[in-house]
């Protein structure tokens, strides 16, 4: 038996896998990644040295006021120590400064106080101005123009009225823009409803080139860098972390061009070679990515990319706050079959996309072709079921399932960390 730690809420599940079945681990080298600096060493360098752009604080030198796009809840950014060194470089050559952090929810809901209190500390939630973005709030966007695309462009107007806007964020490999950070701050982050929903219309999402590591040709990557770019994003801080969530790299300054460099260096470590197999087993990296199924069809791909057609994805993911997505559900629970969905979403016009049609369009993809075991003690198995796959309440169980189904011989890959690395 081969025992491997796969990532699950906040903690780790130590599974064995029969040796006579194990074809192959696939793991991002960041996991094993060493720095001997600190994580603040590591940021205030980058900060340091920024990329393609002044430094931040020359950015900032008689400013009357700045908005600081950070992330939500849902992204394991490690706010605590990028956000205090930012905050503090600011006011350190502009005191009077007038500062609101806004919170990059994208399409998602609301981050809660208790979240932010986990995500940024209390002092920073005591003493901050934080604001969450409301995709569906129109009273608090602003006209900025047309996407590549045609989708309309309506960005927050806290971000567009700001004398200065900056984002910190973390880069990893996503399953759809190619890359999460850069860009993303702004669409989806701080954009409508709308504008998302254009920007991830079915006709993108079926794309070739919107897949996991892509950004050349990808027209979600090209509507993506648009936007940061009409919203004059000046500067960010973007970092690279390792299963232990903590920084190994960070690059900051021009919002393409340092990004660009990051993404480099994420996919020099997180590439993989898939190894086909009956069964693929992956997780959505632990907490807090895998709070909810929404999220977790980005750990799906992974597995996607490496498993054989008519096979099993053994999915590890907490999805403690459930499905993640009203029409997200729905469209998949009150369908005959994700073929249907498939058939459906195909012909949905560009600006008539519906709302979570990108990832109930993705894991329709998925289970058309593959049977899916999602391995979690903290969901409701019946929602689990009602959306076309199987539950089990631990990893033994589903291992033993897809056993029966591809054969006691079948071949097993295994992704510990799905979000963290890019099959090909």
């Amino acid at each position: 038996m081969t025992k491997v730690k796969i990532p699950y809420s906040k903690r780790f599940l130590e599974v064995e896998i029969p040796d006579r079945n194990l074809l192959a681990i696939l793991e991002s080298k960041a996991h094993a990644y060493k720095v001997e600096s600190t994580q603040e060493d590591i940021v205030n360098k980058a900060l340091d040295n920024p990329i393609g752009s002044p430094k931040l604080e020359e950015l900032v030198k008689g400013k009357k006021n700045l908005v600081l796009i950070t992330s939500d809840h849902t992204r394991p950014v490690p706010s605590k120590v990028t956000l205090p060194i930012l905050l503090r470089r600011i006011r350190a050559v502009n005191p009077k400064i007038d500062i609101t952090i806004l919170i990059a929810t994208g399409f998602h809901r609301p981050t809660t106080k208790d979240e932010m209190i986990n995500k940024f500390g209390q002092e920073i939630v005591n003493n901050e101005v934080i604001i969450n973005h409301v995709s569906e709030d129109y009273t608090s966007m602003v006209h900025v123009g047309t996407l590549p695309s045609g989708g309309e462009l309506l960005l927050n107007k806290l971000a567009m009225e700001a004398e200065v806007l900056i984002s910190e964020g973390f880069i990893e490999p996503h399953f759809f823009a190619g890359f999460s950070g850069g860009r993303k701050s702004v669409l989806p982050g701080v954009a409508s409803a709308k504008t998302v929903m254009a920007n991830h219309c079915s006709e993108f999402i079926a794309s070739e080139f919107a897949r996991s590591g892509v950004i050349e040709n990808n027209p979600i990557h090209i509507d993506m860098l648009y936007a940061a770019k009409q919203a004059k994003l000046a500067f960010i801080l973007n970092v690279v972390i390792d299963s232990e969530k903590n920084i190994i790299n960070a690059f900051a300054g021009d919002s393409e061009l340092a990004h660009v460099k990051g993404c480099k260096f994420v996919m020099e470590l997180a590439s993989v070679k898939a190894v086909k197999a009956d069964i693929a087993i992956s997780s959505n990296g632990g907490y807090p990515l895998d709070q909810n199924l929404y999220q977790s069809v980005k750990g799906m791909t992974a597995a996607e990319a490496t498993c054989m057609d008519g096979g099993v994805i053994i999915m590890v993911s907490a999805c403690n706050d459930g499905h993640g997505g009203q029409s997200f559900y729905d469209n998949i629970a009150n369908a005959k079959s994700p073929r249907e969905v498939l058939d459906k979403v195909i012909k949905v016009g560009r600006n008539e996309t519906l709302p979570d049609q990108w990832e109930f369009q993705i894991l329709a993809r998925i289970l058309d072709k593959f049977t899916v075991i999602l391995v979690s003690d903290l969901c409701d198995p019946e929602m689990i079921k009602k959306m076309h796959m199987e539950h089990a309440a631990t990893f033994e169980e589903a291992l033993e399932r897809a056993l029966k189904i591809k054969g006691k011989y079948a071949t097993i890959t295994v992704i510990p960390d799905g979000v963290s690395v890019v099959v090909r």
